[in-house]
């Protein structure tokens, strides 16, 4: 959330975030002590919108986050993209280790990637148009 904020100069009120898995670990739907749970809750409490996608864990999530009319589930990884602001992936399906850069990039209202599981290269990204951010890492590109 830290890199979230700091890139949004702590201004993410009105800003949608797609969040790319909701899980704890990919292949299953098991959200206890998921990660995603923290950082939607505090990205909905500072004003953000969320469209959330995961393979498996969607229906397990809802329960989580119930009465939050600011998370919208998305049928698939793009359409989780549609209009975002930035994207956050934080579980790492085998789904979201090669995306369509270009494809996504167009769905995007800004190419930014939180990257969470830090599975993406930065030079691909660098070179697709993406502002991208690897979770522990720094400096970030």
């Amino acid at each position: 959330m830290q890199k979230v904020l700091s890139y949004f100069s702590d201004k993410v009120t009105g800003k949608t975030i797609g969040v790319w898995g909701l899980s704890f670990k990919p292949e299953t739907d098991d959200m206890r002590e998921a990660p995603s749970v923290p950082v939607i809750k505090a990205l909905v409490s500072a004003g953000a919108k969320v469209r959330a996608y995961d393979p498996q864990a969607i229906e397990e999530a809802k329960s989580h986050f119930r009465g939050l009319s600011e998370i919208i589930y998305t049928k698939n990884k793009y359409d989780a993209a549609d209009d975002a602001n930035a994207l956050l992936l934080i579980t790492e399906w085998k789904e979201f280790r090669s995306p369509d850069f270009e494809e996504l990039r167009k769905r995007m209202k800004s190419p930014v990637i939180f990257d969470g599981r830090n599975q993406y290269s930065v030079p691909t990204l660098t070179n697709n148009g993406f502002t991208y951010f690897q979770v522990g890492v720094s400096p970030a590109v």
